[in-house]
C-alpha cells in the first residue's frame, strides 16, 4: 500500500507544472552585460591590484555594482577603477557617479564613450523556488585556473551557477533576495538573473558558516535597484512578462494552431450543411414549380382540344344543314384550338429543367472561416498578443506599422515576399541583436524575432550583411531577388531559435 500511494504522489509530482527552466542562450545574453571591476593602485611608476569585483550595464555606458566593490577608491586619487567585459579586446577606465552604501549599490560610467550592452532588469517580484543564476568573476576560479593580473584585465567570459529563489527572507538593512546560487568573493556586484536572463538582483553578500552548514546567498533586489537607478537619472530596461520557455511557447502555439484548425473544420462542415440543405430545398422548390407548369400545361391542353372537338363537330353539324359559312368557322376554329392545344402541350417545361431552375441562395460562411482578419494598406496599429509571445527584453506593447500592399512598411522598408508571408532581418551597427520582422497581410499577423547575439556572432551576421546591397522601396524584381539572397545567407549564421518571439494583431490605425 505504501508503495503504491509513493506511485501515486510521483505520478501526480511529475504532471504538476513547472517553472520554465533556464534556456542557455537566455543566460549566454543576459552575460554580455556582465562586467570584471577591478580596481589598482598607482604608486610613483608602479602599479599595484587592489581586487576586483562584477557588475552588469544597465545602459550602454553605465555600469551597476556593489558600493563596497568600490568603497577603497572613495577619497583615494590613487586607485582607479576599471571595467573589463566579457567579450572583446579591450578594457576601459570608470567613474563613480552615484554611490548608495545603504542598499550597497554603485553606478560607474565608462570612459572614452565605451559601450556594452546592457541587460533588463525583471520588474516583477521572484517567486518562492524559482531558478535563479549568478553571473561573475568569482576570486577562487581565477586562482584555480592560475590568472595572472595581466589576465584578469583581458576580456573573458564570466562564470554562471545556478541555485533557487527562498521568498520572505529579507536583510534588515534593505530589502533582498535570499538564494541558493553559489558566489564567492569577486561575484559582488554581479546580476542575478532569472531564467530568461533578465536581472532580478545583485549578489551582495553570503551567510556565515561554519563549515558544516549550507550556503545561502543575499542579493539586493530589484526594487531596491530599479529606485536607485531612478534617483540617479538613468533610462533602463525593465520587463514584467512571464518567463516562458520556447518548449512551452511551442507546444502553446501548436496547441492554438489545433485548436484554431480544428474551429475552421468544424466551420467549414457546419457551411457544407448550410449548402445542402439550402441545395436540397432549392432543388425541391424547382421541381414542384416545373411539376406544377407541366400540369398546368396539360390541362390548358386539354381544355383547347376539348374547344377544338367541339368546334369541329359544330362545323360538321352546320355543314349538314347547308349554312357553308358557319361551318367554315367551326371548322376553323377547331383547328386552331387543336393547334393551341398541342403548342401548349409541347410547351411544358421538361424535367430536365429542373437544373436550369435551381436557385441557391448565397451562403456566407462563419467569420473565422473568412479572412475577415485581413489588415488594410495604410497606418496600422500592432497590438502585443502576450498569450502568444515570449518577452524577454523588449517592453512594446505597441507598433505603429505604414504598410503597403507591395511590401513597403513606413515608406522607406522593403520587406521581402516569401509565399503570403512578407519578412525583413535587421542587423544594426550598434545594439547587439538581429531581428526578423514578418507581416502577413491575410491575417493581419506581424511577429517580431529577436536574436540576442555575442560578439563573434554579431561580427559574422553583420559581414554577411554588408556584402549586400540593401533594396529601397519601389527597386524593382532584382532588388526583391537581392532581398532575399541576403536575408537566406544572414539566416544561416543565426541561432535555431530567437530568444524572443513577439505576435502583434494589426488593425487599422485610429484617426
Amino acid at each position: 500500500m505504501r508503495q503504491f500511494m509513493l506511485l501515486i504522489a510521483l505520478t501526480f509530482a511529475a504532471l504538476a507544472p513547472s517553472p520554465a527552466a533556464a534556456d542557455p542562450a537566455d543566460i549566454a545574453a543576459a552575460s554580455r552585460g556582465v562586467v570584471r571591476v577591478v580596481l589598482v593602485a598607482r604608486d610613483g611608476g608602479q602599479v599595484f591590484y587592489v581586487g576586483h569585483g562584477s557588475g552588469v550595464a544597465v545602459a550602454p555606458d553605465l555600469i551597476l555594482t556593489n558600493a563596497h566593490v568600490v568603497e577603497p577608491a572613495q577619497g583615494d586619487g590613487s586607485i582607479v577603477i576599471g571595467v573589463v567585459p566579457s567579450e572583446g579586446s579591450k578594457s576601459y577606465g570608470a567613474k563613480v557617479v552615484a554611490y548608495s552604501p545603504g542598499n550597497d549599490l554603485a553606478l560607474l560610467r565608462l570612459a572614452d564613450g565605451a559601450r556594452v550592452t546592457p541587460d533588463t532588469i525583471y520588474a516583477g517580484a521572484p517567486s518562492d523556488g524559482m531558478d535563479a543564476i549568478a553571473i561573475g568573476y568569482p576570486s577562487n576560479v581565477d586562482q584555480a585556473q592560475g590568472l595572472q593580473v595581466e589576465d584578469i584585465i583581458r576580456p573573458q567570459a564570466a562564470v554562471k551557477t545556478r541555485g533557487t529563489v527562498s521568498g520572505g527572507r529579507s536583510a534588515k538593512q534593505f530589502d533582498t533576495i535570499l538564494h541558493t546560487a553559489p558566489i564567492g568573493a569577486g561575484n559582488s556586484g554581479g546580476p542575478l538573473v532569472d531564467a530568461c536572463g533578465r536581472v532580478i538582483g545583485i549578489n551582495s553578500f553570503g551567510s556565515v558558516s561554519d563549515g558544516n552548514d549550507a550556503e545561502f546567498f543575499f542579493a539586493v533586489s530589484a526594487r531596491e535597484i530599479m529606485g536607485f537607478l531612478r534617483k540617479a537619472g538613468v533610462q533602463f530596461q525593465t520587463n514584467a512578462a512571464p518567463c516562458r520557455s520556447v518548449a512551452e511557447m511551442t507546444a502553446a502555439e501548436e496547441e492554438r494552431q489545433a485548436a484554431a484548425r480544428a474551429r475552421i473544420a468544424a466551420e467549414e462542415r457546419q457551411t457544407s450543411e448550410m449548402r445542402a440543405k439550402a441545395e436540397a430545398a432549392a432543388r425541391r422548390k424547382a421541381e414542384l414549380s416545373v411539376i406544377a407548369e407541366r400540369e398546368d400545361g396539360m390541362a390548358i391542353a386539354g381544355l383547347l382540344l376539348a374547344l377544338a372537338v367541339i368546334g369541329a363537330g359544330a362545323g360538321g353539324l352546320f355543314f349538314t344543314r347547308g349554312q357553308k359559312y358557319p361551318a367554315i368557322g367551326g371548322a376553323a376554329a377547331g383547328a386552331a384550338l387543336m393547334l393551341g392545344a398541342v403548342l401548349v402541350y409541347l410547351a411544358r417545361p421538361s424535367m430536365g429543367d429542373i437544373e436550369d431552375r435551381i436557385d441557391l441562395p448565397k451562403i456566407v460562411p462563419p467569420k473565422a472561416a473568412t479572412n475577415s482578419a485581413a489588415a488594410p494598406t495604410g497606418k496600422l496599429m500592432c497590438t502585443l498578443q502576450p498569450e502568444r509571445s515570449r518577452v524577454t527584453v523588449s517592453g512594446e506593447n505597441e507598433v505603429p506599422l505604414d504598410w503597403q500592399a507591395d511590401g513597403c512598411v513606413n515608406g522607406r522598408t522593403q520587406y521581402g515576399k516569401d509565399g503570403s508571408i512578407y519578412t525583413r532581418i535587421f542587423v544594426p551597427n550598434i545594439d547587439s541583436s538581429v531581428s526578423k520582422n514578418s507581416f502577413d497581410p491575410a491575417t493581419g499577423e506581424y511577429r517580431v524575432e529577436r536574436f540576442l547575439l555575442g560578439l563573434d556572432a554579431m561580427t559574422k551576421a553583420r559581414s554577411v550583411r554588408q556584402q549586400y546591397d540593401v533594396p529601397s522601396c519601389d527597386a524593382g524584381a532584382d532588388a526583391q531577388t537581392r532581398l532575399r539572397a541576403m536575408q537566406s545567407a544572414i539566416e544561416q549564421v543565426l541561432p535555431p531559435q530567437p530568444n524572443e518571439m513577439l505576435v502583434y494583431q494589426c488593425s487599422k490605425a485610429e484617426g
